[in-house]
């Protein structure tokens, strides 16, 4: 599997972190960087980059996911989420890395750097990797809604039940 990586300077050590973890566990890195220390560096730089690379990828017929790193992980899945056909998530535990890939098939995972140790971070990447979309109906339906609109930008149309007054 291919893994498109990006990052801002807050997550540089743990992405060379997980460039090697990804290479000795067989997967295909593709590194979008940043490569250096700055500071001063802007995340949808690399971030963006990493969504298209995963993007691209998909509409091949790749399997491709992608990881986005940052101090906190909010603003790199922001900019991964921008990117259409994206979705990302940001993860802080095993089990939202799960419920990520089987509730969500989110194609991209953000952490923060900053929030947990390098150990629970690579198991929260490798949790979320391995873990397959299972397609059950009601999550498969919900991520179809989201993907027309990703398309179209028209709304989905509202249930029945949130047509009507509620009961006073």
């Amino acid at each position: 599997m291919r893994v498109h990586l990006g990052s801002d300077h807050a997550g540089l050590d743990l992405k060379e972190h997980l460039t090697a973890w990804l290479l000795d566990h067989d997967y295909e890195v593709v590194d979008h960087g940043p490569f250096v220390y700055d500071a001063l560096d802007d995340y949808p730089v690399f971030c963006l980059r990493a969504g298209e690379g995963v993007a691209g990828d998909r509409a091949e017929g790749l399997d491709s996911l992608g990881v986005v790193i940052g101090g906190s992980g909010n603003g790199e899945q922001m900019a991964a989420n921008k990117v259409t056909g994206i979705r990302c998530a940001l993860v802080w535990s095993e089990e939202t890395a799960v419920l990520a890939r089987e509730h969500n098939d989110a194609n991209v995972v953000s952490v923060g750097g900053r929030m947990h140790t390098l150990d629970d971070m690579t198991r929260f990447v490798e949790v979320f990797l391995a873990t397959p979309f299972p397609g059950e109906e009601r999550h498969a339906r919900r991520i179809g809604q989201l993907s027309v609109y990703d398309e179209t930008r028209e709304l989905p149309d509202l249930p029945e039940s949130a047509l009507r007054a509620p009961d006073a």
